[in-house]
């Protein structure tokens, strides 16, 4: 399941962003890669530890904990704390799959990646190439979008970053372990969240078919999560 969320930074968030990660030190994106995946790899990254890193990674948590699209779509247990790459002319990551599992850094547990995120950080039009490829049993996908908004897709979903041929393309990328790990699973409450939010519309919350849907819904989730 591919899904588009619009806005989850706002403008201003987004400026903020670009204007601390301009004044922080960016690395060999390698570093946070598997050994098969530092092959295929070519970008730049903020580590991990630095200062801006955490504040705009809590920034960045703070917008998600807010937004609905992300919490129906996901379910997440635990967010991976977000991480800031940086594609320059040149560069790019040949397809690849990430990592199942990843430690936290200094929490002492590690989380099971499920869902993958990826939150653009500039617009389209200030640079050339530096899509997001995802495949899917659907076919190929490519993804670049607007400043501030954000792709989620399964971790399990083999996926690239084509080429920069212009300019230089910023996003933060993130992983949740999510309370359901299945994708047809939770593909299918999220498309049932977005009826039943779609149904409230129509017919009030105490109509005995929003009940129903609702009752139904919590149910399979009870029934599904792994907390």
């Amino acid at each position: 399941m591919l899904i588009r969320i619009p806005n989850v930074l706002s403008p201003e968030e987004v400026q903020h962003c670009r204007a601390t990660l301009e004044q922080s030190t960016w690395t060999d994106g390698r570093i946070t890669a598997g050994e098969q995946s530092a092959k295929a790899k070519l970008n730049l990254q903020i580590p991990q530890d630095s200062k801006e890193g955490r504040e705009l990674g809590e920034l960045i948590l703070r917008a998600l904990g807010r937004n609905p699209i992300f919490n129906s779509a996901a379910l997440p247990l635990r967010v991976y704390p977000p991480l800031f790459n940086r594609y320059d002319t040149g560069m790019h990551f040949n397809a690849h799959v990430d990592n199942a599992i990843r430690p936290i850094p200094g929490a002492g547990f590690r989380i099971r990646t499920d869902v993958s995120s990826t939150l653009f950080l500039t617009s389209p039009e200030e640079y050339d190439g530096g899509e997001l490829v995802i495949q899917d049993t659907y076919g190929t996908h490519s993804v670049k979008l607007p400043a501030g908004d954000m792709v989620v897709y399964p971790s399990s979903s083999l996926h690239s970053v084509n080429r920069v041929t212009r300019g230089s393309r910023w996003a933060s990328f993130f992983w949740s372990q999510s309370m359901v790990r299945d994708d047809t699973k939770r593909a299918l409450l999220y498309e049932f969240d977005c009826s039943i939010i779609e149904t409230r519309k129509s017919l009030p919350d105490d109509h005995p078919a929003v009940l129903g849907l609702t009752s139904t819904y919590h149910n399979l989730l009870r029934q599904w999560a792994e907390l």
